[in-house]
């Protein structure tokens, strides 16, 4: 099996990055753990399979998915529709 880097999102508050870092460290084959909890983005290089990776997080109670630039974009164009508010005009019909 080859080394291979998998990129993931994680949705981490507070003390999840510990958690993480500890169900990661039950993996056999993971040489590395990068975390940037600004992006939510967590960089793990090894020999480990990216599905064991991200079962692994899950099942320590982590919300987590493969890191996608479609993602990227999908979810910052929500958050800026979520900041805009929806008003109807004030119409009278009758």
């Amino acid at each position: 099996m080859n080394m291979e880097t998998v990129e993931l999102k994680v949705e981490m508050v507070g003390i999840h990055e510990k958690r993480l870092r500890k169900c990661l460290s039950k993996l056999k084959g993971i040489e590395k753990v990068e975390v940037d909890g600004n992006s939510q983005k967590v960089v793990v290089t090894g020999y480990a399979h990216r599905n064991r990776i991200l079962k692994a997080i899950r099942r320590a109670g982590l919300k987590a998915e493969f890191w996608s630039a479609q993602n990227e974009l999908l979810q910052a164009y929500a958050a800026s529709a979520s900041h805009s508010s929806f008003r109807f005009n004030n119409f009278s019909f009758f």
